[in-house]
């Protein structure tokens, strides 16, 4: 191009631009009565919605929590006043003789003792043997679905269908005897419901009963385990024995704590099967907490029930507390 051809399009450009006006830029103003308005609606809403949902949440609380109210809190409170009077006919307050007249009774001594025992051997098995059950039903097992169905078919089994099963098996001309399965303990004939055997009679009932559903738990914790972290283990080189201790374990403590409880609770509910099979007063080793308070309510010495059953309910929350707290810590090292 050349400089006259440049000097020309100089000349246009400035010619141009001499004829355009200056763009101005108008500042929005905002009106502060608008603005305070536009402030109130929000806050007005936002009200309405907590408003809201504070009903819809109390609309679906208050009947539980009038339940719980009304069938736990408040005859709990009736339990705790009544330990503390001479009977429930007379409301004198005698302070802690109940609790006194409770805790040196022999028969309350003995039966504490018989259901920490039990629970304490219980609930250990329960857990540990349902754990097992589940990893080898987590494997390529051939007829796994069978083996499982057989384990949980005692649920759907009534307990009367259990305490006879039970009868037909260990009574004085039972199953166990007829088979010779007594020759294991001792060399004659054994009433096993009425000798040193018979916890261990009631704990093979309780484990069959309570395996499969605790089993269906852990199995639904493994298989919620995600496999590209087991697969990244072990590419790295952790075992087997590594990989379910550092990781599967993990990932099971809730599982283990909550079946924990629930093994904890079954096991102080085995009164039922128990009462069924031996009645009001059992073999010494069969006397459980249950039967003290079933035997007070038939005598009908109300303030003694009821401070044991105060007793009872503290024992509970303190193993429940401690099983808490436990869970907790192995939480705090597994994240540390």
């Amino acid at each position: 191009m050349s400089s006259a051809e440049e000097k020309k399009k100089e000349s246009i450009d400035e010619k141009g631009t001499e004829g355009r006006k200056p763009q101005t830029i108008t500042a929005v103003t905002v009106d502060p009565e608008h603005l305070a308005r536009l402030k109130a609606d929000k806050k007005k809403f936002h009200r309405k919605r907590r408003i809201k949902d504070w009903a819809m949440f109390t609309g679906y609380l208050t009947p539980s929590l009038v339940g719980v109210m009304l069938f736990f809190f408040l005859p709990l409170l009736l339990i705790l006043k009544t330990s503390f009077q001479r009977s429930s006919t007379n409301s004198d307050f005698v302070g802690f003789v109940n609790y006194e007249r409770v805790l040196t009774n022999e028969s309350f001594i003995n039966a504490a003792k018989n259901s920490m025992a039990f629970s304490g051997i219980a609930v250990p098995l329960s857990v540990l043997l349902a754990l097992l059950l589940a990893i080898l039903l987590n494997t390529k097992l051939p007829g796994k679905s069978i083996f499982r169905s057989i384990l949980l078919n005692p649920m759907m089994v009534p307990v009367a269908s259990v305490v006879l099963i039970w009868q037909v098996c260990f009574s004085y001309n039972g199953l166990a005897n007829g088979w010779g399965f007594y020759q294991l303990f001792e060399p004659d004939r054994i009433d096993w419901l009425k000798s040193d055997h018979s916890q261990f009679v009631i704990l093979l009932l309780f484990l069959w009963k309570n395996l499969g559903y605790n089993m269906v738990l852990f199995l639904a914790a493994l298989n919620s385990i995600d496999e590209e972290i087991l697969e990244a283990a072990t590419m790295d080189g952790a075992g087997s024995l590594r990989r379910f201790f550092s990781i599967k374990m993990y990932f099971l403590a809730p599982t283990l704590f909550f079946v924990a409880i629930m093994s904890l609770i079954n096991s102080f509910k085995i009164f039922r099967e128990v009462y069924l099979l031996t009645g009001d007063h059992p073999y010494a080793k069969l006397y459980m907490l249950q039967h003290f308070m079933n035997n007070q309510f038939t005598n009908l010495d109300y303030s003694k029930l009821s401070a044991g059953a105060i007793i009872m309910c503290l024992f509970m929350i303190v193993i429940v507390g401690v099983l808490f707290f436990a869970e907790a810590k192995f939480d705090a090292d597994v994240e540390g």
